[in-house]
Parts: C-alpha cells; structure tokens; sequence
C-alpha cells in the first residue's frame, strides 16, 4: 500500500511537491484553509473584472518548462503564453518614462540614450549575469540546502568575489545615470532585500530581466496555478479546500497526522507548505526547530499595500507592467528594512492585465493591480489604506496625464492584516524571508524538520527562497527528499 501524504497549503511549492509525489507513487491529499485553491496565487473575481491576487510576474519560463517537462509535458498543454513588449514601463521624478523592451538590442539603445556608453558596460554586465544565471538557475538553486559544500563547485570558486561584493555596488561600476540604476536594481527586489544587502552574484535576475523576458500567461498567473493543478488531478491527487489544519499530530518524535476542521486525520508524511513560522505553531514547543526570537532575528522580504481596482473606461500612457520610480529608491528601502515605518513618499508598481488579455476585465473597461512595498509587521488601518489610496492615484494621475479617481468602478485592498488572516503569513510578509548572503542556501530554515521525523516543509521561507520559480524548485527539492528518505 502506497504511503499517504498530506500537504498542507495550496500555493505553487505545495502543488509543485504534489505533483513529484503522486508521480513518485505517494497518496497525496492537499488541503486549503481558504475557499480556493492557489496560496498567494489566489484569483480575486468581481463585477466582470479578473485579478491575481499575488503573483503578477512571469519570469524565468525555462524554470515552468522544466517543471512540466519532468512530467513529459510542456506550458502550452497547461496555458497560452504571450511575451510582453514592452516587458514594462518605468516613470521618473522628471516625468520621463523609459520602456523595457522583449529584446537587449533595443534595451541597448535606450540605456545609450540615456547615457553614452552605457551600452558596452551593459552587455558586460548581462554577459556576467548570463553566466550566474547558467551557475545558479541551472544548477545551485536545485540542490536541498542540506549542507554549505553545495555551494562549492569549480564554477562558484570562481564566483566566490561576487558573494561579497553587492547588487547596488556592481550597477554604480557599470552605470552612473539613476534612471539607469534604479532599473538594473530592480529585479533584485523580487529576492526581498535591499539591492546593497543582496550578494552582487544574483545579478542573474537581470538576465531573467533582460534576456528571457516578461511573459503573461492568458488568464492570468491562476492560469499557471489552474494548469499545475489539472496535471495533479490526473497523478491522483486529492484537493480538500476550506480545510484548515489546527495540529500537527505526533508520537515518539514522529508525525502521525493532522487535525483537519477538528477531525483527527492519520497520514504517513506531513508537508507544509503554508507559512514556515505558523506551521510550527501546530507543533508542541519541544518539537519547534526556530524559536520566536530566530524568526523575528531574520531579514524579512516586505509586505504590500494592495488595491484591486476596476475601471470604467480604457487608462491612456501605461503598459502591462508599470514601475513608478518618481521618488526617492534608497529612502523607501530605508523605510522598509532599515527603520520600518509606512512610506513617506512610496515607489509603487502597477498592472494593468486587461491591456494584454481583454477577458480579465469587461468590454471597454481596465483592471489595474496596484502595490506599495511596505516594512512587513506595520500597523494597518482602514485610514492608512485610504490616504495611502489618495496618495498613488494623485501620482497616477499626474504622471500618466489622465483622470481616474472617477472612473473607479470596484475597489478592494489588501494589507498586512489580510496577509496575517489570509496566509498566516508572519508579520504579514507577502514574499518571505529574504535572500541575503546569512540567508542562502543551507542557512535557510531545513526543508526536512530536525526534531520530528517525516515532517517537512517547503516555500518561500525555506529553499531556495521568495518568488514562483523558487517555489517551483523548492517542491521539487522537498519531494526529493521525502521519495529519497521513504
């Protein structure tokens, strides 16, 4: 008789893991506190008006194929891709506007047009990042984090300056316009830390940036979500959703089961793929591995200020994907990490999906996601969400030259009350623990626990860190181990 599994949580690691189970032969069960599947990844619809409620970038589609590839299967059984171009569209203070486009040459040109030169330094800088992303997307982030002798490879000894040298320090030798920098520092920021507290080797982001694009998927990224978990449904995996898991059961330092809307459910193995830090809080205080004081010791990616708006007509000057640089970079991400405060005068980002896909928003209407990256663990009020609200589409408006505060159709926000009550997320974090050099690889918490056997876990606080295709891997990782191990 095959093992059973239960998994705890429905987000992209947990059905990731499933998927590697059920192929590995296990009787895996999911089960979803809320009313959907999807985790973070959750669809939000209202009025005609489709939204993703988290996840809006698809980057890194060689990870995707990869996963669905191990399943001799490809992304287009699953869902339609279209490739974004522009990829996005960043504002500035001066009321400039720079495009991204889906390809480097013309990338070139518009950093050549900003500063002569730029351009050779850049394809230097890509070629590196090419070269990191070979080492770590291709190789080191697939490996468990058991031990730091992963990280050591011919490859990586040749890198080792790079771990202690920074993002933020690597662009300013390549760079010095900060329409410039602020853009190749950018993509850091989906690692959750601060692009000078980021080791300067994942500047592989930038070549997940420029050289493999921005893409959609039609739908929506629940699209992704849907697909994952059709190619589950057919391995035998089993879905339980508003099913909130209260207690990890043990006997003799060995998971036995959970506790399911009260009833008492036996399993062989136990993942978890909900909130690291609130899984342990279903264990007794023994069985913890990370105490209160590990967790509140570690650097957390921020969390987010949150509006889904709906429209009720076309929104003029903006792309799919738009970042809103028109304030200070350096002083947000003090306001964040360094003294956690709300915003003084906040980035924000944009979407705007409706422009790719029409059918995630009614005839001659646009839905618009946007996000203020916030210090996670703030206060938050129904008032700060408000003047917050003024403050973004004031600067909306402004800077794309158009009036929307009258068009709003539907509004809902989300914050870090909801990413507490919603996700269990600690502190309300919306992208985990973030991937500082203290908090690479094997110095993440384990994927396996050490003090109960046949628990595991997996996602964005664990290996290999924040973001989709992280979590991808990190289910791939995790199933590994337990079909390794069992």
């Amino acid at each position: 008789m095959s093992q059973t599994i239960a998994i705890i949580g429905s987000g992209f690691s947990s059905l990731s893991a499933a998927c590697y189970l059920a192929k590995g032969g296990k009787k895996v069960t999911v089960f979803e506190k809320n009313e959907s599947i999807g985790g973070r990844a959750s669809q939000l619809k209202v009025d005609g008006f489709t939204f993703d409620m988290g996840p809006s970038w698809y980057w890194m589609p060689d990870v995707f194929d990869r996963f669905f590839n191990d399943f001799d299967k490809k992304t287009a059984d699953y869902y339609e891709l279209q490739k974004l171009n522009p990829a996005y569209s960043v504002f500035f203070k001066d009321q400039s506007r720079i495009d991204i486009a889906d390809n480097i040459n013309d990338i070139y040109k518009a950093f050549e047009a900003e500063e002569k030169g730029s351009s050779k330094a850049l394809k230097a800088f890509m070629d590196e990042a090419k070269s990191n992303y070979d080492v770590a997307v291709k190789d080191l982030v697939y490996r468990p984090g058991i031990s730091p002798l992963e990280l050591i490879t011919p490859k990586t000894i040749l890198k080792l300056g790079q771990f202690f040298s920074n993002v933020s320090r690597d662009v300013r030798k390549k760079v010095t316009n900060p329409k410039l920098i602020s853009i190749l520092e950018f993509p850091v920021l989906f690692l959750g830390a601060k692009p000078s507290d980021t080791p300067a080797f994942y500047n592989f982001m930038n070549y997940a940036d420029f050289g493999l694009g921005t893409w959609q998927p039609k739908g929506g990224m629940y699209a992704v979500i849907q697909g994952i978990q059709k190619l589950a449904k057919s391995l035998g995996v089993q879905f339980k959703v508003n099913s909130t898991v209260t207690q990890i059961n043990t006997l003799n330092k060995k998971a036995t089961g959970i506790v399911v809307n009260n009833q008492s459910l036996k399993f062989d193995i136990i993942l978890s793929g909900a909130d690291y830090q609130h899984t342990e809080t279903l264990l007794t205080k023994n069985e913890k591995q990370y105490s209160e004081k590990y967790w509140n010791k570690k650097t957390f990616a921020p969390s987010s200020l949150l509006f889904y708006i709906g429209f009720d007509k076309k929104l003029k000057n903006i792309s799919h994907h738009n970042l809103f640089f028109d304030t200070d970079f350096e002083k947000h991400a003090e306001e964040i990490y360094d003294h956690p405060q709300w915003p003084s005068d906040p980035l924000f980002y944009a979407n705007f999906t409706s422009i790719t896909d029409p059918s995630t928003a009614p005839s001659g209407c646009e839905n618009g996601f946007f996000l203020v990256p916030i210090a996670p663990g703030l206060e938050d009020t129904e008032a700060l969400r408000q003047l917050y609200l003024d403050k973004i589409i004031t600067r909306f408006e402004k800077i794309t030259h158009q009036s929307i505060r009258n068009n709003i159709k539907f509004i809902k926000s989300f914050c870090v009350s909801d990413f507490i009550e919603r996700y269990n997320s600690y502190k309300g974090n919306a992208y985990g623990m973030a991937n500082t050099l203290l908090q690479t690889a094997f110095l993440r918490p384990n994927l396996k626990s050490k003090k109960i056997d046949n628990l595991f876990f997996t996602g964005q606080l664990t290996v290999p860190g924040p973001g989709v295709p992280p979590a991808l891997i990190s289910g791939k990782l995790v199933a590994g181990l337990i079909l390794k191990n069992n």
